[in-house]
């Protein structure tokens, strides 16, 4: 801090002078540094010791002594940032850099990516935003969640590319013939990440926690009694068959934090850093599926280094090199896909301004006007939805002979896109001789109710996880949306379907049946994805393992840096 403020301090000497020699009075340089002139002596003098400027002074008070900045702010930053680096003070480094992104960008390159220190793998990304503290019960942010996926594990766990839910804590469970019982064999030798063994008593009293917790008392709404029949078994007993509960288990809101403490998991990585510049996470020796290849992952926050691209906040979840700086002109895309999750419009019918008719019409203005391929929006990031799902078509709505009201209203949260999407829609809806006002949320949730009852239209998204009709299904479940949007014969319709669809034992029914209320939804426009984002992760040739998840981040236990190898005929 420190060598902070002195750095501030001779920028704004600089900023004064620049490199040209000047003539100063101790009591001119104090004005300057906002400071006493006995602090401005000491300040002259280090400077002068450091080599960063010459002085030479005049006996006598009041008398003008010859000033020369020998370097610049910028160099002298970009130094002192370097030697941090490499000694590995990587939060300090971080707060020193207040460079221009592209001095940034030069002198952090060499550090990012996939490094190999102390013989040990690590990658560094860097991200353009702060970072939410990773309690699972809290987050709302893609990365976050990817983290928290990282950190926490649950008794079941998806995989990429597998709709199933995995072991994970639970090597096994075990279903009544009823489906009203459910044991979960715990794994032996669990750890949490402070060392302390696991105990089941520590998931009992977790889940409990989860059962009187806003977020997740809907995965757990079933649950009648929770017991422990053995030391390695947890039992849960339910009123009515759930077959979606291996499923929910595996849920960012069903991850078994320690009960003590929520950013202390049993997952593959480990939380030991967590600053508003740096979030390290390192790999967790007792975790008893497969250990991760990388030895630490850790994220620099360098907002700057982001600052000259668009203002839109679909980046690309990850723009991540994996190897050293001389490969750099080998790097390609390795993984592309087009994310499940979607964002989305929904219209308000239980407010009464709206009706069904009308907000087809809107539907179909926004899908015959080609108004999302218009979007001044990087379109190899984004693209049109043409389904909810792959297989769930999004209904095209005939032309609707039918006047709309006079003014509506919008609410739109994060991201930013979004407010692209809502000025479009007024300039269409206004040939309609209808007025839309716009309204920002700051939230990325919808959690305050009267806030929804008071719009017409919302614009909003959703993430989709690995097991696509198990997230759509907790969506139904669990966002205040529905009980704000609903007429109340239409959330009670809903109520009784899912209830009536979480008792069917076959995966494949129950999909079905879910994807027939969604279409219903769809048809009447109460909901409608607009559009997705495209995934990407690059990296050179050599590198293996990268693999994509459905949050469009790759799996970190499964990608491999390889060291760096001795120069042939070296």
């Amino acid at each position: 801090m420190r060598l902070q403020n002195r750095l501030n301090q001779f920028q704004r000497l600089h900023l004064k002078t620049g490199s040209s020699p000047a003539q100063f009075t101790v009591a001119e340089l104090a004005e300057i540094f906002c400071c006493s002139e006995r602090h401005t002596r000491t300040l002259v003098s280090h400077f002068q010791d450091a080599g960063w400027i010459s002085w030479q002074s005049q006996a006598g008070r009041g008398k003008r002594a010859s000033l020369c900045c020998l370097k610049t702010p910028e160099d002298l930053r970009g130094t002192y940032l370097q030697e941090l680096l490499k000694n590995g003070e990587h939060s300090a480094a971080l707060q020193l850099s207040q460079l221009a992104p592209s001095h940034l960008n030069a002198l952090l390159a060499p550090h990012l990516g996939g490094q190999w220190q102390e013989d040990a793998p690590t990658l560094r990304i860097p991200y353009y935003r702060p970072l939410q503290p990773l309690d699972p019960l809290t987050l709302t942010g893609r990365a976050e969640q990817h983290l928290a996926h990282t950190i926490h594990a649950g008794l079941t766990r998806f995989i990429p590319g597998d709709s199933s839910p995995q072991p994970n804590l639970a090597h096994h469970w075990q279903i009544s013939n009823d489906g009203k019982t459910w044991q979960f064999f715990l794994r032996s030798q669990l750890f949490w990440h402070n060392g302390e063994p696991l105990k089941t008593a520590q998931l009992v009293a977790r889940f409990e926690q989860l059962r009187g917790s806003a977020r997740g008392k809907h995965n757990l709404a079933s649950v009648v009694k929770l017991s422990q029949p053995h030391a390695l078994c947890l039992q849960f007993d339910l009123d009515k068959p759930d077959y979606w509960l291996a499923h929910r288990f595996a849920d960012l809101n069903c991850l078994l934090a320690h009960p003590d403490d929520p950013h202390i998991g049993a997952g593959p990585f480990r939380l030991t850093t967590f600053s508003p510049e740096l979030i390290r996470l390192e790999q967790h020796t007792y975790y008893p599926l497969q250990h991760p290849y990388l030895a630490a992952i850790e994220f620099w926050i360098t907002p700057l280094l982001f600052a000259q691209r668009d203002n839109v906040s679909c980046q690309h979840p990850v723009r991540i090199i994996l190897g050293e700086e001389d490969e750099l002109s080998q790097v390609k895309p390795v993984r592309r896909s087009t994310s499940l999750g979607f964002c989305y419009i929904a219209a308000n019918m239980r407010r009464g301004v709206l009706s069904e008719k009308q907000a087809q019409k809107i539907i179909r203005i926004i899908q015959s006007s080609g108004m999302l391929d218009n979007l001044p929006i990087d379109h190899d990031l984004v693209r049109a939805s043409k389904e909810m799902l792959p297989g769930w078509p999004i209904p095209i709505n005939e032309d609707v002979d039918v006047a709309l009201p006079k003014s509506l209203r919008l609410l739109f949260h994060p991201p930013v896109e979004f407010e692209l999407v809502a000025q479009a829609l007024q300039k269409k809806l206004a040939q309609e001789d209808c007025t839309l006002e716009v309204v920002y949320h700051a939230g990325r949730l919808w959690e305050d109710g009267e806030l929804l009852k008071s719009a017409d239209l919302l614009l909003g998204d959703r993430l989709i996880g690995e097991s696509p009709e198990a997230t759509l299904e907790n969506w139904l479940q669990q966002d205040p949306l529905w009980a704000s949007i609903l007429r109340e014969e239409d959330r009670l319709l809903q109520q009784q379907r899912l209830a009536s669809i979480q008792q069917i034992p076959l995966e494949n029914s129950r999909s079905e049946e879910l994807r027939d209320h969604f279409y219903q939804w769809m048809s009447r426009s109460i909901i409608t994805p607009l559009f997705n984002y495209q995934y990407q992760v690059s990296a050179p040739p050599r590198i293996s393992g990268v693999q994509l998840t459905a949050w469009g981040w790759f799996d970190f236990c499964q990608a491999w840096v390889p060291p760096p190898l001795p120069q042939e005929n070296a």
